[in-house]
């Protein structure tokens, strides 16, 4: 069989899978007996099955799903076709203006580990970290009142996604550019800049692993 051709698998052929799915390892006797069939009557269909790798056999154990199945049934394909609208959270802006005090503050009072930084048009100009603060702010009580501005991260060393993004592309700039945050952002109509819409983090795909395997 060519790869990428694809057969259309009949009524009673999903309703073995299904079977073989609920009660692995299955003998082909107890198959037809569910299906109130006789064992010939399926013989064909369970060959088919087992060429496609939708289900495998070992000799006196019985029927198990093959790894074609697994493929398909595996949770973990969810996350191929998530979106970065369906697991980003609410964002947290500041503005600009603002200063590295402020910035400390609003960090621990919101318990995140980046602000998102926006002027006063409420556009996104950069992006501050909490290791950005500690950094400034380490044995320099003089820094408190600096613009947070002054030690954002900006253009072009600011890494950011689109809600229509998928999760996977989010996922492959966290680890490519090494940040713990992407601002998820918007085009505005006849605007050049961009609107925040959300963030993503190192934590957010943490927590969407885990809820995959848990399938919660």
């Amino acid at each position: 069989m060519k790869e990428g051709v694809s057969i259309e698998l009949t009524v009673r052929q999903t309703e073995i899978i299904e079977l073989v799915a609920k009660f692995a390892p299955i003998t082909g006797e107890r198959i037809a007996e569910l299906l109130g069939v006789s064992r010939p009557t399926i013989r064909s269909d369970l060959a088919v099955l087992v060429m496609l790798r939708h289900i495998d056999a070992k000799p006196k154990v019985g029927y198990f799903l093959g790894t074609a199945e697994q493929e398909v049934q595996s949770p973990y394909k969810a996350i191929e076709t998530l979106k970065v609208k369906d697991v980003m959270s609410i964002p947290v802006v500041m503005r600009e203006t603002g200063t590295v005090s402020d910035a400390i503050v609003t960090l621990f009072l919101e318990n995140v580990g980046s602000l998102l930084i926006v002027n006063q048009e409420g556009a996104l100009v950069g992006i501050v970290s909490r290791k950005d603060l500690l950094k400034v702010s380490l044995g320099q009580t003089a820094t408190s009142a600096m613009p947070v501005s002054m030690v954002m991260t900006r253009h072009p060393n600011l890494f950011t996604v689109g809600p229509e993004d998928s999760v996977l592309e989010a996922a492959r700039k966290l680890i490519h550019h090494e940040v713990d945050t992407l601002p998820v952002v918007t085009s505005v109509p006849g605007q050049e800049h961009n609107e925040v819409a959300g963030r993503i983090t190192k934590t957010t795909m943490t927590k969407l692993l885990l809820d995959v395997a848990l399938g919660t």
